[in-house]
């Protein structure tokens, strides 16, 4: 049996950061002294340059509602619902997940989720938006640049919403 390769499969292993990467996300929900204390939902996802939206990795609301009642409350997540939420069917497979109480969140995705292998050479953020019932609503984004060279590490921080927000990509 002989193993024929073609160009097309040859220029993705050529390319340093073509290879999948993982990218871990650690978001700090801070306790906030209010009477009427609500989990915030929560989107996070991949920035273009131009702020379109490259990938979704997790929209965290009430999955447990009855009749997908919590998604109805997800277009308090603005700017995230006007880029990409409105045109979605919530909960969307793999992406959604219920909200995290107060303090330190990790999150992680592999390469097929974050589609990042497949995203040209630039400038991203990592956005993510916190919103809260009878509460505020916070964007926090985090820049990073491809081509990956090596493990890059970037992070924000918040102000009533969101705590630390730490980035960390792996090739």
């Amino acid at each position: 049996m002989k193993l024929h390769h073609t160009l097309a499969l040859t220029l993705p292993m050529l390319s340093g950061w073509a290879v999948g990467a993982d990218l871990a996300v650690k978001f700090e929900i801070p306790q906030l002294n209010v009477a009427e204390y609500h989990k915030p939902y929560v989107a996070i996802w991949i920035e273009r340059a131009d702020q379109s939206v490259a990938a979704n990795l997790a929209v965290l609301y009430d999955v447990k509602k009855k009749d997908n009642g919590g998604a109805k409350w997800a277009k308090d997540l603005r700017t995230w619902w006007r880029k990409a939420g409105r045109d979605l069917a919530l909960p969307i497979d793999g992406v959604s997940g219920a909200t995290r109480a107060t303090g330190e969140q990790s999150l992680s995705f592999g390469p097929a989720r974050t589609q990042i292998d497949q995203l040209p050479a630039g400038d991203y953020k990592l956005v993510i938006e916190a919103a809260r019932e009878s509460g505020g609503r916070e964007l926090v984004r985090v820049p990073f640049s491809l081509p990956l060279k090596g493990k890059q590490s970037a992070s924000a921080h918040g102000k009533e919403e969101l705590g630390a927000v730490t980035l960390q990509i792996t090739p």
